[in-house]
C-alpha cells in the first residue's frame, strides 16, 4: 500500500463541562492544534448548539480536524486526517490538554492506495 495519509479517531472522557460548551475556547484550541501538527488552516467552522454542545471543523490543505462536544457527559469526539505532511498526534495532545481530558482512545488508520486492487466503479 502507498501510504497517503494518517487518519486518528478520537473518543475524549471526563472533560470539564464548561470547557466543551465554549465555542471561543474550542477555536482557539483547533487553531492551537493546526499549529501543533504543523499544518495549514483554510477555514475554522465553529457552531454551538442549545442548550449545549459545539461541534467544529478545520479545513486544512492536508486534510481536516472536526471535534464535537458533549458537555452534558464530559465526551468529546474528534477526528484528524493528515495526508502528505504534518504530525496529527501533535495536534491530539494539544485538544487533549486545552480540553483536560482524562481519558483517550485513539485509532490510528493508515490511509492509501492499494495497486492491487483494481478500482471499479
Amino acid at each position: 500500500m502507498k501510504q497517503i495519509g494518517i487518519h486518528l479517531i478520537i473518543d475524549a472522557w471526563n472533560c470539564p463541562t464548561h470547557l466543551l460548551d465554549d465555542p471561543d475556547l474550542i477555536r482557539h484550541a483547533l487553531i492551537e492544534a493546526v499549529a501543533a501538527g504543523g499544518v495549514t488552516l483554510i477555514n475554522l467552522c465553529v457552531h454551538q448548539f442549545s442548550p449545549h454542545g459545539v461541534t467544529a471543523t478545520a479545513t486544512l490543505a492536508e486534510s481536516h480536524i472536526a471535534l464535537h462536544t458533549w458537555p452534558e457527559f464530559g465526551y468529546f469526539a474528534a477526528d484528524l486526517f493528515f495526508c502528505g505532511s504534518g504530525n496529527p498526534q501533535q495536534a491530539m495532545h494539544l485538544l487533549k490538554t486545552a480540553l483536560k481530558a482524562e481519558q483517550m482512545s485513539v485509532r490510528e488508520i493508515k490511509r492509501g492506495l492499494n495497486f492491487t486492487d483494481r478500482l471499479t466503479g
